[in-house]
């Protein structure tokens, strides 16, 4: 087989997966509300606060704008996990999971943020905004924010 025939399949079956992936993306939904918002944050912080975590946290709305955030002492930024989850409709652990099996490319997304912590908020299958949260481990980070979503 050629290499142009190869890399010619190679691309096919690429955009072919991606079109796929794409249909099956969740819509977004109405905006998570400033209530649902201040509840999954305190989920948050009674998540991390169990466990001795300083933490920032981020709650945004289907399109990345800052709902609420809280941040702990002596820790960082969590937004730009929120809006990466909230604009991409997956946590942003899929990002870190896509460029450590060698797609590099993926960095290149605008926004886009390759560690554990950011989580899509669903509800009724649609995406009403998400979670961010940052400052202890990647892994850590995203229980805390699944355990403040998983409040709602």
């Amino acid at each position: 087989m050629s290499i142009q025939k190869f890399v010619l399949g190679s691309s096919i079956a690429l955009f072919a997966a991606t079109g796929t992936a794409q249909e099956q993306r969740p819509g977004y939904g109405p905006s998570v509300t400033l209530v649902q918002a201040k509840k999954i944050a305190a989920g948050i912080v009674a998540e991390c606060a169990k466990n001795n975590w300083n933490v920032a946290v981020a709650v945004v709305d289907p399109h990345g704008t800052l709902m609420y955030y809280e941040k702990m002492e002596d820790t960082q930024y969590a937004i730009g996990k929120a809006k990466a989850a909230a604009t991409y409709r997956r946590p942003t652990r899929v990002f870190a999971e896509v460029i450590n099996k060698g797609s590099p490319a993926t960095a290149t997304l605008p926004g886009v943020f390759a560690s554990p912590g950011g989580v899509p908020i669903f509800v009724g299958g649609k995406v009403i905004g998400a979670a961010g949260v940052s400052g202890v481990t990647g892994d850590q980070d995203e229980q805390c924010s699944k355990a403040g979503v998983a409040g709602l």
